[in-house]
């Protein structure tokens, strides 16, 4: 088989990707080592109205809306933060990457599922075509090969397109569980998040979506997991948490495990190779979500690697334009997020409840409402470090002074 672009991993960015090569020109194919796209599921589903139309979907009768969300400190005490509008949606990712699937398959891209990619080599194409990527790869357990001159890696955390690229893959990753069930909700359009010892290094969350809830949380390495896995703590969380374990349910639907990636690597670009999504790390670490700045990167991948073919040249100096491009688009976002997740993982149960104590105040959450963006968190950061009051508080509490 032969093609212009291959896209390993039929997840959002993997889509997206595929559909900008073939939109942009090139002969491309989407390879899946899974028998159903979206399966199986690794996230809670929480998609802000901007990753909705960066992946260029129209919300359904499907999609629940989220207009706020309580975040309880551990002493119990909650803000109540709304916007007054639709922030975000809670979707179910099977049929939302099946969605994306067939947007990039409409786009002229084509998709071959049980197709595990087992190595990559450089060599001569068969057709005379200069060095080009073969990948080797395993259909439905028979092996066959693949020639492309651009391959996009979309496999996730534990990129192996990557790592047989030779580049790094991220070097922080949080461990998260999630399960579905049933939780009562005061308002069917707020999500709940508990920061605090119940998630070290992190957050815990409840999402309602039609009816049902997902429970989950995520913790940090090196931050209080010594005293068990995420599962063990979200266990705990559901049994034991002063909020939790008073709403949730004790029947489970569904259980989902899976990694999150907060941190880039240097490099994302290789002769003839390219990584986007969970793969290169581009995700947001203040929520752990990686569809919006997945779907961003996603795009110009693709429409890079169609650009390099058709000019006929995909070396790394060529290829290396997408990392400037995506870094400039979200790149500055990204690390500052980075900054206020390890400022967050740094705090106590009784600093935190000091914080939930100072935004509980009029002035501060009608600023954060105003200016409260899951995607650029960046922006309200900025306004509350120009209040005069929450500069003060902040201080207050940094200092440890009453």
């Amino acid at each position: 088989m032969d093609y212009d672009v291959v896209v390993v991993g039929a997840g959002p960015a993997g889509c997206l990707a595929a559909k900008y090569a073939a939109k942009n020109g090139a002969k491309t194919l989407i390879i899946e080592e899974h028998a159903s796209i979206g399966s199986p599921v690794q996230c809670a589903g929480l998609l802000s109205t901007s990753a909705i139309r960066e992946c260029e979907v129209v919300p359904d009768s499907g999609f629940h809306p989220i207009t706020g969300a309580f975040v309880y400190a551990p002493d119990r005490r909650r803000i109540r933060i709304s916007g007054g509008e639709i922030k975000a949606y809670v979707v179910d990712r099977r049929i939302f990457d099946r969605t994306l699937a067939e947007n990039a398959i409409r786009s002229g891209a084509d998709i071959l599922m049980r197709t595990r990619a087992v190595g990559i080599d450089i060599g001569r194409g068969a057709h005379g075509r200069g060095r080009r990527r073969i990948i080797h790869v395993a259909i439905e357990g028979e092996p066959d090969v693949i020639e492309a001159d651009v391959v996009i890696g979309a496999d996730g955390i534990q990129s192996r397109i990557a790592r047989w690229a030779g580049l790094d893959t991220p070097d922080t990753i949080l461990s998260g569980a999630q399960v579905s069930t049933v939780y009562d909700f005061e308002d069917p359009e707020f999500v709940e998040i508990f920061p605090g010892s119940c998630a070290p290094g992190f957050f815990a969350w409840a999402i309602p979506y039609h009816g049902s809830a997902r429970i989950g949380l995520a913790v940090r390495p090196g931050s209080g997991v010594e005293h068990g896995s995420a599962w063990a703590h979200l266990k705990r969380l559901i049994a034991e948490h002063p909020v939790v374990s008073e709403k949730c349910a004790p029947g489970i639907a569904g259980i989902a495990i899976g990694g999150i990636p907060i941190s880039a690597p240097q490099q994302t670009a290789a002769d003839g190779l390219l990584i986007v999504g969970d793969a290169a790390g581009q995700v947001k670490p203040t929520s752990g979500g990686g569809v919006y700045p997945g779907a961003v990167c996603a795009k110009i991948a693709g429409k890079i690697a169609a650009d390099a073919v058709l000019e006929g040249d995909t070396s790394v100096r060529r290829l290396s334009e997408y990392d400037k491009l995506w870094r400039a688009r979200i790149g500055r976002e990204l690390a500052i997020g980075r900054r206020i997740n390890e400022w967050m993982a740094r705090l106590s149960d009784s600093e935190i409840n000091r914080l939930v104590g100072v935004l509980d105040d009029d002035e501060l959450l009608d600023l954060i409402t105003r200016y409260g963006d899951m995607d650029h968190p960046s922006v309200v950061v900025r306004k509350l470090l120009m209040n005069r009051k929450s500069m003060g508080a902040f201080l207050k509490m940094v200092l440890g002074s009453d």
